[in-house]
């Protein structure tokens, strides 16, 4: 029998859900169905024709569009490693402020400063840095004796990529930080004096401690690092605009441009149904994996 107390808790559960619950379904669910209905005409922004259903040509359409694949590839290419890479930074730099250091809180603000700054900001900064006569240019001719031959990095496409990379791992480490942060704060000091006592150096405190207490914070810091770095576009679009000879493009862009640009919004649609699908897949295969390696 239900009492009067679990029906208060489940009133009060209702109402702190309900806000979450109205802007998830405003700005998630609403949208991804009239894309989905979208995606089956030919929809443009501006235009006096009417609007026609058309099928599953968009969808035919999209799975012959070169681009689309580039930008998969690239989107892919980039989580592959800024995922892990700014995993790992971050859990080096919680670690590092969550000891009772000298102006420890210095460092956790200057950490976390680049995560509350816009991405357009530290894109426009970094696009000045990498620029042939930006610091990192000089730097490099000053450590080399003048032996640094120049290098316009947004402008090469071997450099284009990684010099993105470069900065969105800077950019985002200082969040990931601040759960790492929090999970380690959780960790009960009991476990490290007992480890202590058994001779237990700081490797093996870290392996058989640290990392088994954070699998929870580590798969939340993965699949949410995942899914932005898959949104990416921001920093694609300020400082390469998706050049040079598409080394940078990526989805979201194309879709920004089909959609936006060239005003087709029912195959922008289409191609934001099908990436939805595939970042909804890797999420949850990745939680799946992650979930099996917890349990082992």
């Amino acid at each position: 029998m239900v009492t009067a107390l679990a029906k208060k808790r489940r009133k009060a559960l209702f109402v702190f859900i309900l806000p979450g619950l109205i802007l998830l379904t405003i700005f998630i669910i609403l949208p991804f169905f009239m894309s989905f209905g979208l995606s089956f005409t030919n929809q443009r922004i501006l235009s006096r024709l009417p609007t026609e259903f058309i099928g599953i040509r968009n969808y035919e359409r999209l799975f012959r569009d070169d681009l689309f694949f580039t930008g998969l590839k690239n989107n892919m290419i980039f989580a592959l490693i800024v995922v892990p890479l700014q995993t790992m930074l971050a859990l080096g730099m919680a670690m590092v402020v969550n000891k009772n250091l000298k102006g420890v809180k210095i460092f956790r603000t200057a950490y976390f400063m680049p995560t509350v700054t816009t991405m357009v900001v530290v894109s426009v900064v970094w696009s000045f840095m990498y620029n042939p006569q930006g610091i990192i240019n000089n730097f490099m001719q000053s450590i080399t004796f003048g032996q640094w031959e120049t290098i316009d990095f947004l402008k090469n496409s071997k450099w284009a990529f990684p010099s993105i990379m470069l900065m969105s791992i800077w950019q985002g480490a200082g969040f990931q930080m601040l759960i790492f942060l929090a999970g380690l704060q959780e960790i009960p000091k009991m476990l490290y004096e007992a480890a202590i006592i058994d001779g237990a150096n700081k490797w093996r405190q870290f392996l058989h401690i640290t990392l088994p207490q954070l699998r929870n914070t580590t798969a939340f810091v993965l699949i949410s690092t995942t899914i932005l770095s898959l949104r990416l576009f921001d920093q694609i679009k300020v400082m390469t605009n998706g050049g040079p000879s598409n080394s940078t493009y990526t989805v979201i862009l194309h879709l920004y441009n089909s959609g936006f640009t060239k005003q087709k919004v029912g195959y922008a649609s289409a191609m934001t149904v099908v990436f939805f699908l595939i970042v909804l897949a890797i999420s949850i295969l990745q939680r799946i994996v992650l979930k099996e390696q917890r349990e082992v």
